[in-house]
């Protein structure tokens, strides 16, 4: 047995999963919420916490900025970096370092490890992740496309190549992360080429919450016309805006079952993130020029055969050709859901990003 505790620390809560690797297995797992001191919620994670004590402790950071491309062994140096990008990610980072600072407490002696939601896309070129701004501010403020959801597509990338039997270095596909929050990654020779968010979740698919891809002259225009400040618009963008924006409701089943009432706005909503998903799917099958797989995973992506059906429908100019059966079928497990014919395969894949946590933070124990 080798438990490695995972842990996800926010500004107000802190989620931990204690998981066996040597077969995946969770052995105990829990979610402190209302949390306004993470000593104590990580003295009362350990009330609760049962199983073999763990060999090291995984965490989840948001934001590795240009500095972290891969899982970190913490020190007092390695924390301050983590502090220091926390403009790019106000509302996580902080509470990321309020936890690891409580979890070297809680467990002295063992590995802490930070493992970066940024760290995966640090292979694109400067081709995907540059912004055309001007030098000296891109430079000075970091201003480029950083994307997230890393650990996810590490995970998930891995086992595409497994199920194809294709040597990962030798893996091009296009990963669908669609959940609540969603985003689209573009895999060349195993590593992320390009993907759809950018120096913060914000920009690429439409998402629950989330209005993604917007000219950004919105920002301008809703403060000089209607008087937004910047604070308003940003919490309009990211957090009013998306499915929710558009219908009142932001889960992808609420959606579908307002569209089976007739809901007219429902089914727009509906078009315009499938629409704004097929853009991304097509421009990358452009920039990789030979795709093996396409992929969904997360929420949305592994439950709703109806979105996959509408985001592959009409695509055979691409190889693409889904098997209507396969694609109806219900399983937790990792399947193809192409007919014989596609040249393309389409795979449904369960994403586990804690399991991916553990497992690179078990190389440090």
């Amino acid at each position: 047995m080798k438990p490695i505790l995972v842990v996800n620390s926010g500004s107000s809560s802190v989620k931990y999963r204690l998981i066996d690797i040597t077969g995946g297995e969770t052995l105990c797992e829990g979610l402190i919420d209302r949390v306004s001191d993470h000593s104590k919620a990580f003295e009362e994670m350990l009330a609760k916490l049962e199983g073999p004590a763990p060999l090291a402790v995984g965490h989840r950071v948001v934001h590795g900025g240009p500095i972290f491309s891969k899982p970190t062994l913490v020190t007092e140096d390695v924390l301050k970096s983590i502090e220091s990008l926390s403009p790019l990610a106000p509302l996580h980072n902080p509470g990321n370092v309020m936890g690891i600072r409580a979890s070297i407490a809680a467990f002295p002696g063992i590995p802490q490890v930070a493992v970066f939601d940024t760290a995966f896309h640090q292979s694109m070129p400067q081709s995907s992740f540059r912004y055309a701004v001007p030098r000296d501010l891109e430079q000075k403020y970091q201003i480029r496309r950083y994307g997230f959801h890393g650990t996810s597509y590490a995970y998930v990338s891995k086992l595409t190549s497994t199920f194809l039997g294709t040597p990962s270095n030798e893996l091009n596909a296009v990963i669908l992360h669609l959940g609540n929050g969603a985003s689209a990654c573009a895999i060349r020779n195993g590593k992320s080429f390009d993907t759809s968010m950018g120096l913060t979740p914000l920009q690429g698919l439409v998402m629950g919450s989330r209005s993604g891809d917007i000219d950004p002259a919105v920002f301008s225009y809703l403060n000089r016309v209607a008087g937004f400040s910047v604070a308003e618009i940003d919490e309009l963008l990211n957090r009013k805006s998306g499915l929710v924006g558009m219908t009142g409701v932001s889960d992808l089943r609420d959606i579908e079952e307002l569209i089976a009432s007739g809901h007219t706005e429902a089914t727009e909503a509906l078009e315009v993130y499938v629409q704004r998903i097929k853009h991304y799917l097509g421009a990358y099958f452009a920039e990789l020029g030979r795709v093996d797989a396409v992929v969904f995973t997360a929420g949305v992506g592994e439950n709703s055969s109806h979105v996959r059906s509408l985001v592959l429908e009409n695509l055979s100019s691409l190889g693409i050709e889904v098997d209507p059966q396969l694609n109806g079928l219900k399983s937790t497990e990792p399947r193809l859901i192409s007919t014989g014919e596609s040249k393309t395969a389409v795979l449904v894949i369960p994403t586990n990003e804690e399991l991916e946590i553990a497992s690179q933070a078990s190389n440090f124990c």
